[in-house]
């Protein structure tokens, strides 16, 4: 029986351990926190996302916990609630996994043994290790001590529920974005008014972004900070902020890896080390991407070990996952850098326009 590990039970990680699974392998979930959850918030699902959860048959139902933002994104791009999707991903786990939850690995055995993690107490080993452990990995962190988290903003997302969300202003369409500076804002409304389908997690979605660190104040303060910053916005922002309780609120540092891992594969004993997801390639700079890319790099590895066995064929197929991967990632890297490039370009060219208004006063 090939036997794998995964680290880390967020998107990617619940999506690889359920594709391994289907495809005869024996697995090992290892979650850091007591129990499994994705969060309270929404999340943007992007084209390849979509793809990805099709590909992989999780769309079962897609159309009942999701709902289509033409407006933001054009081709098939969904807005869903965490807690839905986590319930779609964890029902297709199936019952040959073994999850382990309130688990910190802190050990990673890389030499030409078998791949193993360890907590200090107990050790798993197995065929195949993935690191679905986030951008700030505890296996990546000690087989790439090079690659590091850089934080660049804060995001705040919220989901006001329907019996308490606004009505927008007139002609305002049901998903939009803002963007001004460095500042960021989106809005999309999750479900219809008065129905959200199989969910009863309908409201409107709204995420913030701001450039600086995570603020340490409570959610009271927090919210009070996003309506002054925010403030002058078009009525929607301002709208939308007035309407959100506290509680309502869940705030997140978007970090980058600088650098990049050169490599996403680290072969070893047969098998060996994959990195997937934020844990081998953050982006701070697209909304929402980073789910995507792991589902994505689920859909990848999945299809490439589906047959292998451990040994040479593993190993080769492994590598083939490096070189389906890497470039991939690289052109999505290349189109941020051009992004940040272009409103750099036009941030300058505002702030030489009102030095050179206040100089001609």
């Amino acid at each position: 029986m090939r036997t794998a590990v995964v680290v880390g039970a967020g998107i990617g990680g619940l999506a690889v351990a359920g594709a391994l699974a289907r495809a005869d392998w024996q697995v090992t979930l290892l979650e850091r926190e007591e129990r499994i959850r994705l969060g309270r918030a929404a999340l943007l699902l992007w084209p390849n996302g979509v793809r990805a959860l099709r590909t992989l048959g999780l769309d079962d139902g897609l159309d009942a916990i999701a709902t289509p933002v033409p407006a933001i994104g054009g081709e098939a791009t969904y807005v869903v609630h965490h807690e839905d999707l986590h319930d779609a991903l964890v029902a297709g786990l199936g019952d040959r996994i073994d999850i382990r939850t309130g688990v910190t690995v802190r050990t990673v055995r890389a030499d030409e043994y078998r791949p193993a993690v360890g907590d200090g107490r107990n050790t798993w080993e197995a065929d195949l290790v993935v690191a679905a452990d986030g951008v700030r990995s505890a296996v990546r962190q000690r087989l790439v001590p090079a690659s590091v988290p850089v934080s660049s903003r804060v995001a705040w997302r919220a989901v006001i529920p329907w019996y308490r969300a606004p009505q927008l202003p007139a002609g305002v369409p049901v998903a939009g974005e803002m963007l001004s500076g460095r500042q960021r804002f989106l809005h999309a409304s999750l479900g219809e008014r008065g129905s959200a389908g199989a969910s009863n997690r309908g409201g409107i979605y709204w995420m913030a972004t701001v450039p600086g660190a995570a603020r340490p104040e409570p959610p009271e303060v927090q919210l009070a900070l996003l309506r002054r910053w925010f403030a002058g916005w078009h009525e929607t922002v301002g709208t939308l902020l007035a309407a959100t309780e506290p509680e309502d609120l869940v705030q997140e540092t978007i970090s980058a890896l600088r650098p990049m891992p050169e490599s996403f594969v680290f072969p070893g004993g047969g098998g060996g080390y994959v990195l997937l997801g934020d844990a081998a390639h953050a982006f701070a700079d697209h909304p929402g991407q980073g789910a995507c890319l792991a589902l994505a790099d689920a859909v990848a590895l999945q299809a490439l070990v589906r047959d292998a066995a451990p040994g040479p064929a593993l190993i080769d197929a492994l590598r083939d996952y490096q070189r389906a991967c890497r470039p991939r990632v690289a052109r999505l890297a290349r189109r941020n850098r051009l992004a940040r490039l272009a409103l750099l370009g036009s941030l300058i060219t505002e702030s030489l326009g009102r030095q050179s208004t206040r100089n001609s006063r």
